[in-house]
């Protein structure tokens, strides 16, 4: 018999929620954990990401809790993340139907938050940071929380939240429910479950997704690699690509869009409301690649990613893990592909050996990944030799490869004839775009007169500047202009010319007879001038030297 919402006792309401989403049987972390959590016990809860973890908190939380007063909510749910902040507040408003929910998080305004805690919140989903900002500000009171969570609890470890999730717990009401979530069990974990659960339940799911995900692990050197990795996503399907850096993921998505990739960069460097358009547009389909630093690894819950792009190898091999873990996620299989270079060989052998996985480098070959429902052609798509070449150039086959081999640098493949801009956004390039029209106050348009095909102006690039001046000001205000410069131009002739040679005369008979052998800076200023003004030559201004004492008080000086 299978297991069903209403057989873990799941409220008929929230279960007629879930059915009208597709969702009728529970995931195995939700068969464990939602009878203990309806039943009101403390558990940790230990399964991989992408397991169904918001929900298994969520159907508890949504039938538990009651309405709150305002400033004063009573449940709670602490995330790493902005982005999951922001998933799990709207899982929570799709189960909780008229249950107020809000998400608090740093990278937008404090303002609206902290009013709509003031007019009453039921469930706050909350970074550690911001939400000890609002509470600092008398916004919020967590004395009334009777149902807390603490989710990715691993990853607030490794992102050093844990003295703010414990203070944050402190406050909490004693006698509260207390879930925490987490891909591990171990070290500061264990500490926070003895310190903050009472008599908890440990609910542990096996990592489903050894057998979904293939690993491979392809020599790559920096130049080609941003094309091979336009090569894998066209192949397989929607990628998210991580890099080590901030800069690294810009440059990257800008790369990946020379090629005819769309990709859009997420890293803590970006504001938030681009962050939400990036994962919005992978969602719709309209961004073919999200670019990611490792702080994302944990904090972007999407689906439908078929392919992981290491595009720099991590230094932990957890963080392998915690990448990883966005393809193959609900039994899917997927693909994770690392690029490794030559001088990171070793490196990559003992990140594959931490982490548990067989098998060795070789050269690439992108015809042996799996194709993915892709729609899209990349740059390389053009040149039908592209793949065909990089296969037979590729050394895949495990009996021919050797662990001390010299891999060859990949070369791009050859570029496409549109521009770049039109591959990456499907609009013309701006040398292709039609000039703007000039258009005079009443609207007229100025380059009628030379916008026809048949004119010798049009076809030698329009009117000069000079026929545009007189087309907008009219002949005789052109006249009176063309008068005035030509004044200025016989003014500026008319006067003495002006050399090194008569500047050094002048300032050498200045200097005749005086008893000084290096005289200060002022005095050679002044005979200068002196020597130029008998000269008949314009000195121009005298230039204002301060004294060098402290100039006397605001008040004083308007006095």
């Amino acid at each position: 018999m299978s297991v069903t919402f209403d057989s873990l006792g799941v409220p008929a309401e929230i279960a007629r929620r879930l059915a009208k989403r597709g969702i009728d049987t529970p995931s195995p972390i939700q068969a464990a954990t939602i009878p203990d959590a309806l039943y009101g016990r403390d558990l940790c809860g230990k399964a991989p990401t992408g397991s169904g973890k918001t929900i298994a908190f969520g159907i508890p939380m949504v039938a538990r809790v009651p309405r709150a007063a305002p400033k004063r909510p009573k449940g709670l749910v602490l995330t790493p993340t902005r982005e999951l902040a922001i998933q799990v507040a709207d899982e929570l408003r799709a189960l909780g139907g008229e249950l107020r929910v809000l998400a608090v998080y740093g990278g937008a305004g404090i303002e609206p938050q902290i009013k709509q805690l003031r007019a009453g919140v039921d469930i706050v989903v909350a970074c550690p940071g911001r939400l000890l900002d609002v509470i600092e500000r008398g916004a919020c009171d967590l004395r009334d929380v009777r149902f807390a969570v603490v989710d990715e609890a691993d990853r607030m470890a490794d992102m050093g939240f844990l003295p703010d999730v414990r203070r944050i717990l402190d406050m909490a009401n004693e006698h509260r429910q207390t879930l925490l979530f987490s891909a591990t069990l171990d070290g500061a974990i264990d500490a926070l479950v003895k310190g903050y659960q009472k008599d908890p339940v440990v609910h542990e799911i096996a990592d489903e997704e050894t057998g979904d995900v293939v690993h491979h692990f392809w020599a790559s050197e920096r130049p080609g690699r941003a094309q091979l990795t336009a090569e894998i996503i066209e192949r397989t399907g929607p990628t998210i690509v991580f890099s080590r850096t901030r800069h690294g993921a810009d440059r990257i998505a800008k790369q990946l869009a020379q090629a005819g990739v769309s990709a859009a960069p997420i890293h803590g460097g970006r504001s938030q409301g681009q962050r939400e358009r990036a994962l919005n547009e992978f969602h719709r389909g309209a961004v073919k690649a999200l670019v990611a630093t490792d702080v994302a690894a944990r904090g972007i819950h999407v689906e439908g990613v078929l392919c992981v792009v290491h595009f720099d190898i991590p230094a932990d091999h957890k963080d392998y893990i915690h990448r990883s873990g966005r393809t193959g996620r609900a039994g899917k299989t997927g693909t994770v592909v690392a690029l490794v270079p030559i001088a990171q060989k070793r490196d990559a052998a003992k990140l594959r050996k931490l982490a548990g996985l067989e098998g060795e480098l070789r050269e690439p070959d992108v015809t042996r990944l799996p194709e993915g429902h892709a729609t899209f052609k990349s740059a390389s798509s053009h040149n039908p030799k592209s793949n065909d070449q990089r296969g037979r150039r590729a050394d895949g086959d495990a009996r021919r490869s050797r662990p001390d081999a010299r891999f060859r640098t990949e070369s791009p493949s050859r570029p496409s004839n549109r521009p770049a801009a039109e591959r990456s956004t499907g609009r013309p390039a701006r040398s292709e775009r039609p000039a703007r029209v000039e258009r005079s106050d009443d609207g007229a348009d100025l380059a009628s007169p030379w916008s026809s095909k048949n004119s010798d102006k049009a076809r030698s690039g329009g009117p000069n500047r000079a026929e545009r001046r007189e087309a907008r000001f009219g002949e005789a205000e052109s006249a009176e202009r063309k008068a005035r410069a030509a004044a200025k131009a016989k003014e500026r002739a008319d006067r003495p010319a002006r050399t090194e040679q008569a500047d050094g005369e002048a300032f050498d008979r200045a200097l005749a007879g005086s008893g000084k052998v290096r005289p200060s800076g002022a005095s050679r200023r002044k005979a200068k001038r002196e020597s130029l003004v008998d000269a008949g030559i314009p000195a121009g201004p005298a230039k204002k030297r301060r004294s060098g004492k402290p100039r006397p008080p605001a008040a004083k000086r308007r006095g």
